[in-house]
């Protein structure tokens, strides 16, 4: 079974707010980069890794398996339609870490079967972030999926913030992601410190 993950797991699209993040004490965080060319973005996951190693903190890598298995990364997060391309067996076989995301009992089932250290369940609360067909999928989802999880750390993502952070601990979840609630802020910084002092 997977280590304890910290429980509050902020998503970033480039190795600066990585950065600023280690500043300020994450220790758990994921790089999510789109639209960018193989360079840059191979350039980006290589800043990323050395800043987590040198704060002693995990970097999980969105999407791009390939790039993160070359560049020697410990942890991979595939969307759904990420698992129909790539290859699993050869993900496994590196020992890389795995995070899937779902959002219904059928994806949910098909990621299960795949034995991931974490599974992400959204979105809870709407969402500004990105077009989503899935409705919010509210916090008895959240207790349901930990339920049907059972050792497997179930992560909640989706509209949080601070101060729907202990009600979604409530419910169940294992660790809570956020993005927007940081990088829209005034000080972000300062948001990240209360997420921290938050999720304990």
């Amino acid at each position: 079974m997977t280590a304890k993950l910290p429980r509050f797991y902020p998503i970033f699209d480039s190795a600066d707010w990585i950065a600023r993040a280690m500043a300020v004490g994450v220790r758990l965080v994921q790089l999510r980069v789109k639209d960018t060319p193989e360079p840059a973005l191979r350039e980006e996951i290589r800043r990323a890794l050395a800043l987590t190693r040198k704060h002693g903190a995990a970097l999980v890598i969105n999407d791009h398996w390939q790039i993160a298995l070359e560049e020697g990364a410990d942890w991979l997060h595939l969307g759904q339609e990420d698992l129909d391309t790539a290859d699993i067996k050869v993900i496994r076989r590196v020992g890389i870490r795995l995070g899937l995301s779902t959002h219904d009992h059928s994806e949910l089932d098909r990621a299960l079967a795949l034995a991931p250290d974490y599974i992400a369940l959204g979105p809870v609360y709407p969402t500004i972030l990105k077009q989503m067909k899935w409705r919010e999928q509210g916090l008895d989802c959240v207790t349901e999926w930990k339920r049907l999880c059972g050792d497997v750390p179930v992560c909640a993502i989706g509209g949080l913030s601070v101060a729907r952070a202990p009600g979604v601990f409530a419910a169940d979840a294992d660790l809570v992601a956020a993005v927007t609630d940081i990088t829209l802020h005034a000080d972000p910084d300062m948001r990240m410190r209360a997420w921290l002092e938050t999720c304990g």
